[in-house]
């Protein structure tokens, strides 16, 4: 050892340094739930675009497809439910990495499985990881946040809907081939839950914020309206993303290999205004982003729904993505400031916020509902019928719009506090 390397072992870094040491903790944090995001995204879309391959493969109605998704969203939703009871005791890092191992099991057994007891063995593991996986990187991306100080949710569920297009991308490319092939996508979650750098670190304060949902009351009111706001973008968005494959597959009869275009644009829209929804919420308020989005989302519906052809169809469904993208984003960060706002300046309850994220991860489920089954159902004659039900209800983000102001009440954690990681 150096006189050098000596002197630096025994002199604790200052301040700059710490400060400096805490923005790398911070971005390798960053770095890790995104890959967390964007591995999950690239399995859903995977899923959901080749649900006419799935439907064909086992004989499947668009009933039967419904109730398969309706067990998806049940299980879902008990994932986050046991997310919730377990993040008293357990880091989210390790429940998230969980969460990834499973989805990442679950989804060949779905795609691969020779028999359909094995099919909805798959649906069952991936259901559960699929909802711990939720609440957890939200959780994460929410304490993030907090740390950076400003929002950055709309750019974690951007990681999300890159994997989305990353995986929309692969259906296209390699939609010659059996459907079995895609189970060695199961792979890319297990790496993501390999990345070193996923950590309750980043949540601010230590064992001595022992105070849980218990210690202080929620005001659950107006969490329950941004949850509705949320409710109304899971019911648009997988709607088009699980049904749109099917849609162009049997209203139009597009040729086979170009059925995942539904999802495709949809993603490369929602990108783009992911990306852009710090700067578009700091400039105008998320108030007017959200009200502006959901008249651009209706009119991208009506033209999903009344479209002559499909490739006016597939214009919908990006005019749609550009519109609604922001909105569940958006959803979790007005719930952590709701929750977590007490005491303006004051460091949230670390434990509470997560428990008020996993609860809040419930309104993703019940969108889910509406979306995946209620269009399955009312569209199960004519699937244009379908999607009257979201074009008509995602105005109600109008109104709904108003509970975002919270977003701007959110405090600041200082990046010293994330130190260890």
């Amino acid at each position: 050892m150096t006189r050098d390397q000596a002197h630096r072992a025994v002199v604790p870094p200052d301040a700059s340094q710490r400060a400096r040491i805490s923005v790398v903790s911070l971005a390798r944090n960053r770095m890790a739930v995104a890959a967390a995001f964007a591995a999950q995204g690239l399995v859903f879309i995977s899923l959901t675009t080749r649900l006419p391959d799935i439907k064909e493969r086992w004989g499947f109605s668009e009933l039967d497809v419904s109730a398969t998704l309706l067990a998806v969203v049940l299980l879902a939703g008990a994932g986050s439910v046991l997310t919730e009871k377990l993040a008293h005791r357990i880091e989210s890092a390790v429940l998230l990495r969980a969460g990834l191992v499973a989805i990442a099991l679950g989804m060949p057994l779905m795609v691969g499985g020779s028999t359909i007891a094995v099919y909805y063995l798959g649906v069952l593991v991936y259901g559960v990881g699929l909802g711990v996986v939720d609440a957890t990187t939200n959780m994460q991306a929410v304490a993030l946040e907090h740390a950076y100080g400003r929002p950055i949710l709309p750019s974690f569920h951007g990681a999300w809907t890159l994997g989305g297009l990353v995986g929309a991308a692969l259906t296209l490319a390699t939609a010659h081939l059996p459907l079995t092939a895609a189970a060695t996508i199961g792979l890319v979650p297990v790496a993501a839950a390999l990345l070193p750098y996923l950590s309750r670190d980043v949540h601010p304060g230590g064992p001595e914020l022992v105070g849980g949902m218990e210690a202080l009351p929620v005001p659950w009111r107006p969490i329950v309206l941004v949850g509705a706001a949320m409710v109304v973008f899971y019911m648009v968005d997988t709607a088009s993303q699980t049904w749109g494959a099917v849609y162009l597959d049997e209203v139009f009869d597009a040729p086979s290999r170009w059925v995942a275009l539904a999802t495709l644009p949809y993603l490369m829209a929602s990108l783009v205004t992911r990306l852009a929804g710090d700067r578009l919420v700091a400039a105008y308020g998320a108030v007017l982003v959200l009200r502006i989005g959901a008249v651009v989302a209706c009119g991208g519906l009506a033209l999903v729904t009344f479209a002559p052809s499909w490739p006016m169809a597939v214009l919908g469904f990006t005019v749609v993505g550009l519109g609604v993208s922001v909105v569940a984003p958006l959803s979790f960060s007005a719930a952590a400031a709701i929750a977590g706002r007490d005491a303006p300046g004051a460091v949230p309850d670390r434990r509470r916020v997560d428990a008020v994220i996993a609860r809040f991860n419930q309104f993703n489920y019940a969108g889910g509902l509406l979306g995946a089954v209620l269009t399955g159902v009312v569209g199960q004659h004519h699937l244009r019928f379908g999607f009257c039900v979201p074009m008509v209800l995602v105005l109600a983000l109008w109104p709904l719009a108003r509970q975002f102001a919270a977003i701007h009440q959110g405090t600041r954690i200082d990046a010293t506090a994330s130190e260890g990681t």
